[in-house]
């Protein structure tokens, strides 16, 4: 394999066409397979996931050639290989978008809407206002172009629709994700239901043995057979009033929250994809943060107004120092989100694993007709195992629509 240096990957290639993106990847690709492989893996992935077949690539569809080129590269060369060559062609991908803003999709630009009355929702309004954003920076760009005196601000105006743009996906991913966090709160209170349920059998059991146990105690006494007094008795005792106290707590919880949940939605097991987020690369992402892509609009826009003086423009300095520290807070940014992801992923991995084997233990018991109280008491640690699982599995669902919200792929 060869070119696994950055600088290999052309991340300042120069004599694009007009389309840049493709013709990056088309010369990422061209030294481990030639030119005719490097094609027809492109034209593969375009056809795959249905693409318009001339149209321009952005950085999203550099990233899903570049994860098919990894598959085909583990095959042929191992892991570790592969794994550094992705990390080297993400990185220097990274770079190339700091120069060259992800081309306009051509969509139809809805007409300006009307004035919009306040009083809706709070959470509707920055939507709303990231679709205004992002259909006025499409009109500017427009008139740019046709505007040959504005030609020089056109770059700036592209970043300026790339930064909208991912300012709108953002509000659209948080949109989504306020739904999802709703219904995955509805199906917590279930599974909460569903625990509490378990446990009142498992409490009654209990308290119906000890109840048994401390009259069995106390005949005995009266027959003269068992002290009068004792450490056992008093610990039956105080275990009898914890438990029958607990019991009255859980039948309030029921009592209260039973009616308000609805038990059916904790039967529909959680979709969580396969998905190796150690494979996860950063770089690219941080470029496509909104904040990133806003702030690299302002230096493009201060740079077109200082002209020639750019490099001792003092706002052009200014607007480069700002890029550099959003690029910093993105990256911390979500490398947190990516490692809350990861930490979820992998308690979800193991409680499902001690799951499974509760379940079968509850099955076993319920086959060979188990004492009820044994039954109950497995049952309550299986069902408390599912309760936990969906949390971690829906924190996990939630990190990975914030990646996306993001900036991730």
């Amino acid at each position: 394999m060869s070119g696994t240096g950055r600088g290999n990957f052309g991340a300042g290639v120069s004599g694009l066409g007009s389309d840049p993106y493709r013709d990056w990847l088309r010369q990422a690709l061209t030294p481990e397979m030639g030119e005719r492989r490097a094609d027809q893996l492109v034209q593969a992935a375009v056809i795959r996931r249905n693409w318009p077949a001339m149209q321009r690539f952005g950085p999203r569809e550099v990233v899903a050639v570049l994860q098919d080129m990894y598959g085909h590269l583990r095959k042929d060369l191992g892991d570790a290989r592969a794994d550094k060559w992705l990390e080297s062609a993400t990185q220097s991908l990274s770079l190339f978008m700091q120069t060259a803003p992800a081309p306009v999709k051509p969509e139809p630009i809805e007409p300006v809407r009307a004035p919009v009355r306040w009083g809706r929702r709070a959470h509707d309004l920055p939507l709303l206002l990231a679709r205004v954003h992002n259909e006025t920076a499409l009109r500017s760009l427009d008139a740019i172009r046709a505007t040959p005196e504005l030609g020089g601000l056109e770059r700036a105006a592209e970043w300026d629709v790339q930064a909208t743009h991912a300012e709108l996906r953002r509000w659209e991913a948080e949109d989504r994700l306020s739904s999802m966090r709703a219904e995955h709160a509805r199906a917590e209170m279930a599974e909460q239901v569903r625990s509490a349920r378990a446990q009142e059998r498992l409490l009654d059991l209990t308290v119906r043995e000890l109840e048994g146990e401390q009259k069995f105690s106390e005949a005995a006494r009266r027959r003269g057979t068992q002290p009068s007094a004792g450490p056992g008795n008093t610990s039956m005792s105080t275990q009898l009033a914890h438990n029958r106290l607990m019991l009255t707590q859980t039948r309030a919880f029921l009592t209260v929250f039973a009616p308000l949940a609805d038990e059916q939605a904790a039967d529909v097991a959680p979709l969580v994809p396969e998905i190796d987020l150690e494979a996860q690369r950063l770089s690219v992402s941080v470029q496509l943060h909104p904040n990133v892509l806003r702030a690299r609009h302002t230096l493009n826009y201060a740079e077109w107004q200082a002209g020639d003086s750019a490099s001792t423009d003092p706002r052009v300095r200014e607007a480069q120092e700002a890029l550099a520290q959003v690029e910093k807070e993105a990256a911390h940014l979500l490398q947190d989100t990516l490692n809350t992801a990861r930490q979820h992923q992998m308690q979800f991995s193991q409680l499902r694993t001690r799951s499974q084997e509760l379940e079968r233990r509850v099955s076993q018991l319920s086959g060979a007709g188990g004492d009820p109280l044994s039954l109950a008491r497995v049952q309550f640690e299986a069902q408390q195992l599912r309760a936990a699982i969906r949390v971690h599995a829906d924190r996990l669902l939630e990190a990975l629509g914030l990646l996306d919200a993001l900036g991730g792929n």
